[in-house]
């Protein structure tokens, strides 16, 4: 698991594949999959911007911004 910044992440919605890997890995349960299956930062209170969700992408769809 990354370091807390100030960061967010940002998705692709052209890149996202809907896989689920971000929603799973996590650690604080900020992001869903939308009812078209793309990712989204459902909580972003919740975030401490950590980039997990960016690292485990296997599609390369997040960016931490």
């Amino acid at each position: 698991m990354g370091e807390p910044s100030d960061k967010r992440p940002v998705f692709d919605e052209d890149e996202c594949t809907g896989c689920g890997l971000c929603v799973d890995e996590c650690p604080n349960d900020c992001i869903d999959l939308n009812d078209d299956d793309i990712a989204f930062l459902a909580r972003p209170d919740d975030c401490d911007g950590c980039g997990t969700c960016s690292e485990e992408c296997p599609s390369e769809a997040i960016s931490m911004e």
